[in-house]
């Protein structure tokens, strides 16, 4: 760990970095901000379906190419606009895609596209947090509040970067503005600090002791990335570059900061929106502030380097030693999942579910426009990889070309 006087110097350059940046990228987010509204399109339909393609099919069973071939197919529909999907690991390969890039132009999507990842950034802190576990740098079983003793307050002073990194801290999600769809589209460049937010969440009152319920919410990677940025004395997105992305080559996949928009190539993703006359439209949300998710929720990924990064962290190259065990261990079975009571079900950056008989773990991501998923089986004889342009990416209901994908690829969960 860092001395007293370098934490202070790194304090000061991070603020005097953060403030740069942010005085240059508000710029740009006011700009696209105040360029003209986005256009609302028709829901699409079944003529203007683009045709599914197969880049790669090696190895895999005819039934699984021929169900992961069905998942995809028929898009543009109500669901989605599009999907990407990566099938791997030893039982063989399968890439396909399907739907458009853009549903103006109509052209088939893009399937080495960009895409907002979601929670799958999750996974991506976990690793980095655990990584400076095994250097020394981080206690799991030490304080959040013992690295930001001036930003967490007693209240939560119990809470470790374990329970930070398995959702069971008590910490409360921040408050944020805008209660409806229509709101929050209104706020999407919107500019959020991490400080801020985490100061928004522990003013409430906790909603458990720590360690004695789980409640997956970003807060708590919010923490873990000010900690991370503590402790090295570096930007976190910078840390994320240096210790995975770079090292594994992962040269599409990106952290936007403040900038609203996805840059390089990229399939558009669309919401959902009641219709003034009645019935659905769609608008494009490609353009979308991820200011407040940061370092739980605003990686920009392909298929590709999700795929790269799956195989690379299961084979323990991202993580190494006992500390990898961290991402494939669930709290004790006594930790039950907050207001249902359902047994826990995520570890440090993962999260588990039993598919076609074999237990999967992995993490999914949604933002609007898009919902995301990596996924393996832990001796990686199956990994799955997709994007999929859905219509609702934060509804409450899972979309069924992603449920379909997912059954495809590991089989169906079994019966309730």
């Amino acid at each position: 760990m860092i001395p007293s006087h370098a934490h202070a110097h790194a304090r000061t350059r991070t603020r005097t970095r953060t403030r740069t940046r942010g005085i240059l990228a508000t710029a740009l987010v006011l700009g696209i901000a105040s360029g003209p509204a986005v256009p609302a399109v028709a829901v699409p339909a079944a003529a203007h379906r683009a045709p599914s393609a197969v880049v790669l099919a090696r190895g895999v069973p005819a039934a699984d190419a021929a169900a992961l071939r069905a998942a995809v197919s028929g898009l543009p529909g109500k669901d989605a606009t599009a999907a990407l999907v990566r099938v791997g690991g030893t039982d063989g390969s399968w890439h396909g895609s399907s739907g458009v890039h853009d549903l103006v132009s109509n052209r088939s999507a893009d399937p080495r596209g960009r895409f907002r990842a979601g929670s799958v950034t999750k996974v991506f802190t976990a690793a980095t947090a655990l990584q400076l576990a095994s250097e020394g740098e981080v206690d799991l079983d030490r304080t959040a509040r013992h690295y930001l003793p001036e930003l967490i307050p007693a209240a939560y002073g119990r809470v470790t970067v374990r329970q930070l990194l398995n959702h069971t801290s008590g910490i409360p999600g921040a408050l944020m503005p805008g209660d409806t769809l229509e709101e929050r589209y209104a706020r999407r460049f919107d500019l959020h600090a991490p400080r801020d937010m985490v100061a928004s969440a522990t003013a409430q009152r906790p909603e458990f002791a720590p360690g004695t319920s789980q409640h997956y919410l970003n807060i708590n990677y919010t923490v873990l990335g000010l900690i991370i940025e503590r402790v090295t004395g570096d930007a976190y997105a910078d840390q994320v570059g240096l210790r995975i992305l770079r090292p594994l080559g992962l040269r599409s996949t990106s952290f936007p900061g403040t900038d609203a928009r996805i840059r390089g190539p990229h399939n558009h993703g669309y919401q959902a929106f009641p219709a003034p006359s009645g019935g659905t439209e769609l608008r494009d949300v490609s353009v979308w502030g991820a200011t407040d998710c940061w370092a739980a929720g605003d990686i920009i990924s392909t298929t590709a380097d999700l795929e790269r990064f799956t195989t690379a962290l299961f084979r323990g190259q991202v993580v190494r030693g006992p500390l990898l065990e961290e991402m494939f261990t669930l709290p004790d079975p006594s930790v039950r999942t907050y207001g249902t009571g359902t047994p826990a079900q995520f570890s440090a950056g993962l999260s588990a579910m039993t598919l076609g008989g074999r237990r999967v773990w992995g993490k999914t991501g949604g933002r609007y426009g898009y919902n995301s998923v990596l996924a393996a089986t832990r001796d990686l004889s199956r990994t799955l990889v997709y994007s999929v342009n859905s219509t609702d990416a934060k509804g409450q209901d899972a979309n069924r070309t992603a449920m379909g994908i997912v059954v495809a690829a590991f089989g169906a969960p079994p019966a309730a």
